[in-house]
This record gives structure tokens, C-alpha cells and sequence, in this order.
């Protein structure tokens, strides 16, 4: 009878044991996949990951004149809001390893102050890797007052060493809007 009763225990125990542990390791992973995913893009390039690099890396590169890329910018919202978001213009050809500057414009169309943050994207992926921002409005959270409009630049530098059958890029932002709290 005893060994029944201890059996039990053994059992129960096992069972408890097993209960608490899961929950935990459940939990540690979720806490991990952010991290986990961040840097299973940034070792493949997949989903449009941007680099970040210096003005003095950038102003370091050697410029390829021989080539040149067609850079598409588009823009969206994510969510219903008042807001208006779009490139201050939709192309421009570049030669890898040159600097150039463009212009994103935004307006908020709402009666109060809003906090905004942009996600980048690049296409293609294999493209994404080669391509290195050094001033972004992404990189910050921006504030808008009530009704404000602004312009904001994006500093980037496509890498000399972007694969050669890669003669267009497309340079995606989505607005999204930050809830207070």
C-alpha cells in the first residue's frame, strides 16, 4: 500500500514539476522571438531590413559611376487616421556607394498632438542588406502638433556591393500611430 502511495507522490510531483516548467519555458520563448527574428533577418536580408551606418562610413565608400539604380519611394499608413504620408518624390538614380537625400512628407490632419513611428522595408530582399541609412525619421519617434505638416529626410547610401542584377529597389515606409501610455 505504501508503494502505491509513493508512486502517487512520484507521480504527482512529476506532473507539478512539469506544470511550472512549461508555463516558464513557454514564456522565455516568446520573450526571445523578437530578438530571435531581428537577427534571422539581419543575417538573410529577409523582410526589407535596413542598415544603419555613419556619415563618415558612408562618406568612406568607394562610388561605382559605372552603375546606376532606380530607387522607387512609396509610402502607407497603417492603421484609419488622419494623416497624409507620401515621398517628396517617387524616383531617383543612384550610383552605389554615393550618399544621396531625399524627402519624406507627412501631415497631420488630426485636431490634437499625435506621435507617429516609421517602419522601413526594401525590395528586393537580396537588396536589403546592401542598402544603409544614416539620418532617418524612422530611427526616432516624431511628435506632431495639430495640424502640422513636416518634411523628413532620410540619408542613405545603397552599398557598392548590392548584387549586380539588382537595377531597381523600392524604399517603403508605413506610418503607424503611437497610442499614448
Amino acid at each position: 500500500m505504501e508503494d502505491k502511495a509513493a508512486a502517487g507522490k512520484r507521480s504527482m510531483r512529476a506532473l507539478l514539476t512539469k506544470l511550472f516548467v512549461f508555463p516558464v519555458l513557454m514564456f522565455g520563448f516568446g520573450y526571445l522571438m523578437v530578438p530571435l527574428y531581428d537577427i534571422f533577418c539581419d543575417l538573410t536580408g529577409l523582410n526589407g531590413k535596413t542598415g544603419a551606418i555613419s556619415s563618415a562610413q558612408a562618406s568612406q565608400m568607394q562610388v561605382d559611376t559605372s552603375r546606376q539604380i532606380k530607387i522607387e519611394f512609396t509610402s502607407s499608413i497603417n492603421q484609419q487616421g488622419n494623416w497624409e504620408f507620401r515621398p517628396a518624390e517617387p524616383t531617383m538614380l543612384v550610383h552605389p556607394g554615393k550618399p544621396y537625400t531625399t524627402e519624406f512628407i507627412a501631415v497631420n490632419k488630426r485636431n490634437e498632438a499625435v506621435i507617429s513611428q516609421s517602419v522601413p522595408s526594401v525590395t528586393p530582399n537580396k537588396a536589403a542588406a546592401h542598402f544603409d541609412k544614416t539620418e532617418c525619421f524612422c530611427f526616432t519617434e516624431q511628435k506632431f502638433d495639430a495640424l502640422e505638416e513636416r518634411k523628413m529626410p532620410v540619408t542613405f547610401v545603397v552599398g557598392t556591393a548590392v548584387p549586380k542584377d539588382v537595377d531597381r529597389i523600392t524604399l517603403s515606409y508605413t506610418l503607424f500611430t503611437k497610442e499614448p501610455g
